[in-house]
């Protein structure tokens, strides 16, 4: 069973006691909580979709061989989640091991900035301001991403952040190592998993999770 969580820190969180569907950081305080399974496994994968209930998850589709889904999570209670997070792992032949990690979530979240160790709860300016540096397709739609800075964050040259605006929420790509962006161009396909059906028990699960914070 995933245990809650602060979708902005490490902090535990204590549960609400008034009814609230906000739980107690002791760092952010009033949060909405982040639930993470223990492992990248099928059931808990159809446990995930459950909570993430109408929010969708997003996953590259279809997945290149000798890919499969390593970690993902949701921020909110049941049937109301704010976000949520994918990732998948592989090997490119430039860049050695590979970990994407997928993020969709409403504005003010903060999760995305977590995953991808940024220091805005939000994108930041960088995000619509000139020509996107990488597009990607979401079902039907280009969806234009531009790069996010890690300039003031620990770790900056190991990762590329982009991020862009999605069926009115945030889509964040955190790409590990940050010379891997490079695979975004070969007009990668994202979709909402949610509602794909039976083709989710193909999926291929794999461990252990990419670290992130």
């Amino acid at each position: 069973m995933p245990s809650a969580a602060c979708p902005r820190c490490p902090a535990p969180v204590a549960p609400p006691g008034d009814g609230s569907s906000l739980w107690s950081c002791p760092e952010h305080g009033p949060v909405p909580p982040l639930w993470r399974g223990a492992e990248a496994s099928y059931d808990a994968f159809a446990e995930h979709l459950r909570r993430a209930g109408q929010f969708p998850t997003f996953l590259p589709w279809p997945l290149s061989p000798g890919w499969a889904v390593t970690d993902f999570a949701a921020v909110g209670e049941a049937g109301g989640a704010v976000a949520t997070m994918t990732c998948v792992s592989g090997t490119s032949s430039l860049d050695g091991p590979v970990d994407v990690h997928v993020v969709a979530e409403e504005p003010g979240t903060g999760f995305a900035a977590r995953v991808a160790g940024t220091a805005r709860t939000d994108p930041g300016p960088e995000a619509g301001h000139g020509p996107a540096d990488v597009r990607v397709r979401l079902e039907r739609q280009q969806v234009p991403l531009w790069t996010v800075s890690t300039s003031a964050s620990p770790g900056e040259w190991d990762r590329s952040v982009l991020a862009g605006e999605a069926q009115g929420r945030w889509l964040w790509l955190v790409v590990r190592p940050a010379s891997a962006v490079l695979l975004l161009r070969d007009d990668w396909i994202l979709r909402d998993v949610s509602t794909v059906g039976p083709a989710v028990v193909e999926l291929p699960f794999d461990g252990p999770a990419p670290g992130w914070a």
